[in-house]
């Protein structure tokens, strides 16, 4: 049985991420490196934001000194006008809650765009003080410190981890912590070849972990 349940955030308990690829597209775009929303998920999806940068301006954006607070203040604005549960998360996590199973959320992101995102759902006051981020402990996914820190914390010897890109996956194999893969178009070669197991939606979550 596992002790603790680790969610990513954006993408895993909130759908943020076309919603925060559409700010990335319009703010390239001004700085002079033009990206589809699919492209922008295909190569910064999971990625910390100072990787983002610099992965940008290889490809050529000319981006200011200020860029990643500049790109924050926008995507939190687009956010603020809702961002949406990934269907099925309040169910699991009432089951959880049910079930005694402790759970937290490790994100990339900073602590201001979860509680954007989460505190417009609900969701903030259970998450609050269970919150491990990147921006905060100075390093982020793939590598597994993130993940390492979660579970010293809760004391958990049987941690599984709930991803949905190649940089969370990456970072909880490295952990040697059980990872589950969701990708709810069903594309997960990628993930499944990292060492997740694959799932499209939230419903399945309860039998693959045995409650």
């Amino acid at each position: 049985m596992h002790d603790l349940v680790i969610f990513d955030c954006d993408g895993v308990l909130v759908d943020s991420e076309p919603l925060s690829n559409q700010v990335m597209v319009a703010n390239f775009a001004r700085h002079g490196l033009s990206l589809t929303a699919e492209e922008c998920h295909r190569v910064f999806t999971g990625r910390t934001m100072p990787e983002v940068q610099d992965i940008a301006r290889d490809l050529g954006a000319d981006l200011p000194e200020n860029w990643i607070m500049e790109f924050d203040a926008e995507t939190d604005a687009r956010l603020r006008q809702g961002v949406p549960l990934v269907p099925g998360v309040a169910e699991l996590l009432t089951l959880l809650d049910a079930r005694g199973i402790p759970f937290c959320v490790a994100s990339n992101g900073g602590p201001d765009k979860m509680r954007v995102t989460l505190g417009q759902n609900g969701l903030w006051d259970r998450f609050k003080d269970v919150m491990f981020s990147a921006y905060t402990l100075g390093v982020g996914k793939p590598d597994p410190t993130m993940f390492l820190t979660a579970a010293r914390q809760f004391e958990a010897t049987a941690p599984v981890v709930i991803e949905d890109s190649a940089s969370g996956v990456t970072a909880a194999i490295r952990a040697n912590m059980r990872c589950l893969g969701y990708v709810p178009d069903g594309k997960g070669e990628l993930l499944a070849d990292l060492g997740a197991e694959v799932f499209t939606e939230m419903a399945e979550v309860p039998a693959l972990l045995g409650i």
